[in-house]
């Protein structure tokens, strides 16, 4: 399968809910909502496991995305990612990679491999 990262870094082809919409396998969304709910302690149902991935066009996103202010920000300057954009390293993201520090990780390494090949 492609890596997909999200605006934030995110890998969304590494997140449970992303494939088990690959996969179009409810139970993975079951386990995916239990497992969830315990470790964010807010219910999900296994209706709620729907995403297609943050740089998705379509209408199935992950809940959360819709509101998503670093992933409208991303939309609204038409990059795949925050390692593309002119501004990286931005308030939003700093706030957010305070909790997720592989998803920074993720974006400096494709910031470093877009200044070494400009043109990919």
């Amino acid at each position: 399968m492609e890596r997909i990262v999200s605006c934030c870094g995110i890998t969304c082809s590494d997140c449970p809910a992303f494939n088990a919409t690959k996969k179009d396998d409810n139970a993975e969304r079951e386990k995916v909502a239990e497992l969830w709910t315990k470790a964010y302690g807010h219910p999900f149902k296994a209706e709620d496991i729907n995403c297609d991935g943050c740089i998705s066009r379509g209408p199935r996103v992950f809940n959360y995305c819709n509101i998503c202010e670093i992933r409208k920000c991303g939309r609204e300057r038409n990059v795949s990612n925050c390692a593309y954009c002119d501004d990286y390293k931005c308030e939003k993201l700093a706030k957010l990679h305070e909790q997720a520090p592989k998803a920074k990780e993720t974006l400096d390494k494709i910031r470093i491999s877009v200044s070494k090949n400009p043109k990919n």
